[in-house]
């Protein structure tokens, strides 16, 4: 009797899937883009297979290859990074409010946009008298501030980092002082799992709460971070 023909397995074509995100996920954060090679050699597979990948992922409109060689995000991203974003708020935005609460200081979550860091949700504490002005929308140098820093430590490191990129991947959280906004501290731990590079950021003008507020800042960007997975 001629035995059965087996189901076809559930995950079949997971792995193809799961190099082709990982080769999406490092291009999109390689701020040089990246070669075939490189590619190849992050994924731990021959360059033929990369190429084919890569070609699927360019066809998609996702990635393209620059004249120089090298493979960079394209217009396809954009797309999924709104999608993102709005996964990113809707995560964020009860863990802020708790935070505010709290600390009794305005919160936000900052995500990269280019150069930048944009202000994607703020949450400014109630039942106060006085409280920080932050607005939505609001963009500054990834060069400057804690929220900068903490963003920056979601990129692997590199031989190149300053100091302070060093001391905040260690501690898991970034401290600055008048690096934004003249007489106040910033302080901002990254966030994971949310497609952009991210971090959640007090604003305060009170050095003793950016002394004691560290834990707090790390474990709620833990709890966004949890609510993506």
């Amino acid at each position: 009797m001629a035995a059965e023909p087996s189901a076809p397995s559930r995950t079949a074509g997971s792995q193809t899937l799961a190099r082709g995100l990982k080769a999406l996920r490092s291009i999109a954060v390689a701020r040089d883009g990246l070669t075939i090679q490189e590619v190849a050699d992050q994924l731990g597979v021959h360059r033929t297979i990369a190429y084919r990948i890569l070609n699927t992922l360019a066809d998609e409109g996702l990635i393209h290859r620059n004249d120089d060689g090298r493979y960079r995000g394209a217009s396809g991203l954009l797309g999924l990074a709104a999608a993102a974003h709005s996964a990113m708020r809707a995560a964020a935005l009860p863990v802020l409010a708790d935070v505010a609460r709290e600390l009794q200081s305005t919160v936000s979550v900052l995500i990269q946009e280019g150069p930048d860091a944009v202000a994607l949700a703020v949450v400014e504490p109630t039942g106060v008298g006085y409280h920080i002005a932050f607005a939505q929308g609001s963009r500054h140098p990834l060069e400057r501030g804690a929220a900068g820093l903490a963003i920056r430590a979601c990129y692997p490191p590199s031989d190149h980092d300053p100091e302070d990129l060093r001391l905040a991947r260690d501690r898991g959280y970034a401290v600055t002082y008048a690096e934004v906004e003249p007489g106040m501290y910033g302080l901002a731990a990254p966030i994971t799992g949310g497609g952009a590079p991210a971090c959640i950021n007090l604003i305060t003008n009170r050095r003793e709460l950016v002394e004691g507020a560290g834990n707090t800042i790390i474990a709620a960007a833990a709890r966004i971070s949890s609510r993506l997975a």
